[in-house]
């Protein structure tokens, strides 16, 4: 058996959930979210494609339905014992089969909390349980209930946290020399994921993000490789991942000359960096990390060419995305606590100017000042032409 954490780790999630349920006064949850299994049980599957969905009750019962090509992956990976099997045949409906199962638990006319918000969820899914199973339980959305519980790390996932930050850092190290004018992304973006996998890491929870010339203005995977001309601007955004465990950074690299708009936008990004890592303490919020962020960028004539989040917390994610909850966006008032892994970003991208810029790293969380994961320098990078 292949277990991300001691039995007696588990045991703890599963007691923190249990008590969470109590809180709430459900009497079960459905879980949809692969993240969510993961942390519970060490589950760990791309299988959530394809209909899934865990039964916790309140008195400890834990129940996975899944297909039969992920009953061995569950039986390996996780502590579940009690794995069931939905048939791939024409007209299967695993739905009803989870109904069944519920029934068995003694379920019926029960209060169940749902995960709705989640990617293991698709509308399908959701329309078969209004359908099939409002007249047979309580349902209510109970999608946050893992994820408030998630956001904040054990001793045990910070150890993994610090591995993943030492990919990170591997990463950048393996691209950085390769970069110049002549330079081809793929081989860029080949050596930065391959220091990943040399160090026993995992692939990401979304792509790696790379971007040069105009492309440099994207914080999103593209397909299509360029090779970097003489004056050019390459913009990376990636992440190490150990054990599911995401540390994620973000640079601009310049090749050639930095233009005056290049240096511009990196001091704007710099001064609100320096502005976020103040706001990360426990008692904040992260409406007030965005806010830190806009104010120093705004001051000095570049709010145009900001985005309306700047963070979030990173953790154990899954495809299509390392993002998650909370989110530093305007208003947010999640509050921050010690043993959270944020991700703060300043990306600036001047379409009229063509210039781009980024900058970000990922910090823990304390009692005092948060602590950056990344040993990474924050200069503006610049490469020969």
């Amino acid at each position: 058996m292949s277990l991300a954490f001691t039995r007696e780790e588990y045991a703890s999630r599963l007691d923190a959930l249990r008590a969470r349920m109590a809180d709430t006064g459900h009497d079960a949850m459905l879980l949809f979210a692969q993240e969510s299994m993961f942390w519970l049980t060490g589950y760990d599957t791309f299988g959530f494609c394809f209909f899934q969905s865990m039964v916790v009750t309140r008195d400890g019962a834990i129940v996975l339905l899944t297909r039969s090509a992920d009953l061995r992956q569950a039986q390996i990976t996780s502590i579940l014992e009690d794995i069931r099997v939905w048939e791939d045949r024409d007209g299967a409906s695993p739905v009803l089969q989870l109904r069944d199962l519920l029934a068995e638990l003694g379920l019926g006319g029960a209060r169940i909390g749902v995960e709705y918000d989640s990617h293991g969820m698709t509308g399908r899914i959701a329309i078969d349980i209004a359908t099939l199973m409002s007249d047979f339980a309580r349902l209510e959305d109970a999608s946050m209930t893992v994820q408030h519980l998630r956001a904040v790390k054990s001793p045990a996932e910070i150890a993994y946290v610090r591995r993943a930050a030492s990919l990170t850092d591997a990463a950048y190290e393996a691209a950085l020399p390769l970069i110049g004018a002549g330079a081809r992304e793929g081989e860029i973006l080949a050596a930065m994921q391959g220091a990943v996998f040399a160090g026993d890491g995992d692939y990401p929870g979304n792509e790696f993000i790379i971007g040069s010339g105009p492309e440099a203005l994207l914080c999103r995977y593209q397909t299509g490789r360029r090779v970097l001309d003489r004056n050019d601007q390459l913009t990376l955004e990636w992440a190490g991942a150990f054990r599911r465990y995401h540390v994620a950074a973000m640079r601009t690299v310049i090749v050639g000359e930095p233009t005056g708009r290049h240096v511009a936008l990196y001091e704007a990004a710099r001064a609100a960096l320096a502005a976020v890592e103040e706001c990360l303490v426990p008692g904040r919020t992260f409406g007030e990390v965005f806010e830190a962020h806009a104010r120093e960028i705004d001051a000095r004539g570049e709010g145009a060419h900001r985005l309306n989040a700047c963070g979030y917390s990173l953790g154990a994610r899954f495809a299509p995305s390392w993002m998650d909850w909370p989110m530093a966006y305007r208003g947010n008032p999640a509050r921050i606590v010690p043993g959270m892994v944020i991700f703060t970003h300043m990306i600036l991208m001047d379409s009229d100017s063509g210039a781009a810029m980024s900058l970000g790293q990922t910090y823990l969380t304390h009692e005092g000042r948060a602590e950056c994961l990344s040993k990474l320098p924050l200069d503006l990078p610049v490469k020969a032409g």
